[in-house]
């Protein structure tokens, strides 16, 4: 688990951190608008990727529960179908609404209306790179997409300055140098792909067009057109549970910054710099979700996600508290409120370390829902104690009403009612979600069959 989720982890820190640091880094020298253009465009880009994150994590667990049983390629050619459906419904509004979009994120919208329209519009290349990593993620494979995001990083340091300031593009270059280096980085995982096989020796995109019902069978118009509509349907239904929970933890995140902006600018500046400490060690848990959800979509063996991600939750807690005063005071000169965050986050990283390593199970399980109902039920709980109880303890009641979130969450995903796994066995008898079940051995499974439940 741990040697799988290292690269997702690099791959995350690289690919969700790394870009948006580099770009704003370059275009500070603009001054303060160029600054909220970029940080109000990667924002949006966040949000279109919660949207679409749907398609590749359908991808991964479809490909890894086939892999060895039955050709891939009817759920490589389902993902690509809902890529380019996806590229249309959000680029293309996204593209022609710039104004009225930047507009609502700030006084001066030009500059981002300029940065949103290369980098909406460059939103294809961005959803068709995660297609291809979820490919190589279902199939096991972690280390490429976390060279193919240290790829892109590195382009875009060097393409950054040019376009930015060589070219005088300003922000625009700044969009236009992610969206080539997301480009070059695409070229070289596509060229991979051709060479890639499965388990059984096959080329991953192999396989007659008529085995794509085997989801299902022939529906409509026949074995082809059915089988299409079924495996793609099937991709959406799988990865719909994760695309739900990314949205609904960006919109409770942004719900928080509203109620921390009562206690001043200083309390909101020092919330935004925990944050993005606390996300470096955050990844750490998305990575074992990653690698649970994989192993566990191609029945290999998980032992105990909930332990393992309990036990990450403290370790990145102690790791983020040693060195908290002196990495706040590198933004500010006054980080007691990051610090102050940082301290009270202990009580919330540790029970949602839990959660998102036992979510990746449940994902690839078949029961994303419960883990998305969880989630919900620990916001419905979040919001009104972040209100009330920082009316009562001040900005602290924020940073504690994260915490009871997180808790009331992992308690759902654990303890919600059994329902029958996809397999027809109930989640009780399997184990529940703390607990993978012993592999079935994959040479024994048929491509219909689907992993068993944690």
């Amino acid at each position: 688990m741990i040697r799988l989720a290292l690269p997702i982890y690099v791959e995350l820190l690289t690919a969700v951190v790394a870009v948006g640091v580099i770009d704003l880094l370059w275009v500070s020298g603009l001054g303060e608008a160029a600054i909220a253009a970029v940080t109000v465009g990667t924002t949006a880009e966040y949000l279109a990727y919660g949207l679409f994150l749907a398609v590749p994590t359908g991808v991964t667990v479809l490909v890894g529960r086939r892999d060895g049983h039955a050709p891939l390629g009817p759920v490589i050619r389902a993902g690509w179908v809902l890529w380019a459906v996806f590229s249309v419904a959000v680029a293309v509004p996204g593209v022609l609404l710039r104004e009225p979009l930047a507009a609502l994120f700030t006084d001066s919208p030009a500059l981002t209306a300029d940065f949103f329209l290369i980098s909406l519009g460059g939103l294809p290349v961005y959803f068709a790179q995660t297609v291809v990593d979820g490919v190589l993620k279902g199939l096991g494979d972690t280390r490429r997409p976390m060279r193919h995001a240290i790829i892109c990083n590195v382009l875009v340091v060097a393409l950054d300055p040019l376009f930015i300031y060589g070219l005088g593009m300003g922000v625009q270059g700044a969009a236009l140098a992610t969206v080539i280096a997301r480009a070059l980085t695409l070229a070289v995982a596509l060229a991979s792909m051709t060479r890639l096989r499965d388990a059984a020796g096959r080329p991953v995109a192999d396989g007659p067009v008529a085995d794509e019902s085997v989801a299902g069978g022939p529906v409509g118009g026949g074995p082809a057109r059915g089988g299409r509509g079924r495996v793609a349907g099937e991709v959406i239904g799988t990865g719909l549970p994760m695309s739900g929970d990314f949205l609904a933890r960006a919109l409770v995140g942004m719900a928080l910054v509203e109620i921390v902006a009562g206690f001043g600018t200083a309390a909101v500046a020092g919330y935004g710099i925990g944050q993005k400490i606390m996300l470096a060690g955050v990844m750490v848990f998305y990575a074992l979700r990653q690698a649970a959800m994989i192993r566990t979509a191609r029945s290999e063996a998980v032992r105990s996600p909930l332990a393992l991600g309990l036990g990450a939750g403290v370790v990145v807690a102690i790791v983020l508290n040693v060195p908290a005063a002196p990495v706040a005071g590198l933004f500010t000169g006054d980080p007691a409120v990051a610090v102050e965050f940082l301290r009270w986050m202990t009580l919330y990283l540790v029970p949602f370390g839990g959660l998102i390593a036992v979510g990746g199970v449940l994902q690839a399980s078949g029961r994303g829902s419960r883990l998305l109902a969880a989630t919900l039920a620990g916001f419905a709980v979040q919001l009104p104690l972040a209100y009330g109880l920082s009316a009562w303890l001040g900005i602290t009641g924020v940073w504690l009403s994260m915490a009871a979130g997180a808790a009331i969450s992992l308690t759902g995903a654990l303890v919600m009612p059994a329902r029958l796994s996809p397999s027809g066995v109930s989640e009780r008898r399997a184990g529940g979600p703390g607990r993978a079940p012993a592999p079935a051995p994959r040479s024994t499974r048929t491509a219909a069959d689907p992993p068993s439940g944690p």
